[in-house]
């Protein structure tokens, strides 16, 4: 049975920082890309990044520069490095996994992911 746990989520002030992290088990973590998305009330789940067996990375244009994705394949996590944090930023943070044929697909669209984490609320103050 696939998991995915988020943890790391919580209250900050405008400018701070937070990491977010996502532990996967029940699944070959090195042959999955993962993504990172997030659902404000009242919005459409948004991609936020993701990162490419080979470590490839993509990011959401108001967040390229503040955030950053990294993996960590002995481990079977993902984190999600956030800065610069502002209030519109606050929102569910959901980590997504989906099996790649080859190393450097990456994956924006919520739908073709295939398994997503709970959430972690992340609330910036302003």
């Amino acid at each position: 049975q696939v998991q995915l746990v988020e943890a790391g989520g919580g209250l900050v002030q405008a400018g701070g920082s937070l990491r977010l992290s996502c532990a996967a088990s029940g699944l070959t973590f090195s042959v999955y890309a993962m993504g990172w998305f997030r659902q404000a009330p009242g919005k459409e789940r948004e991609f936020v990044a993701t990162i490419a067996r080979s470590g490839d990375t993509r990011y959401y244009t108001n967040v390229k520069g503040r955030f950053t994705i990294s993996r960590d394949n002995a481990k079977n996590t993902v984190y999600l490095q956030m800065s610069t944090l502002e209030p519109e930023d606050t929102a569910v943070y959901y980590c997504a996994a989906v099996a790649t044929g080859m190393p450097g697909v990456l994956r924006v669209a919520p739908h073709e992911y295939a398994y997503w984490g709970q959430g972690t609320q992340v609330t910036v103050s302003s």
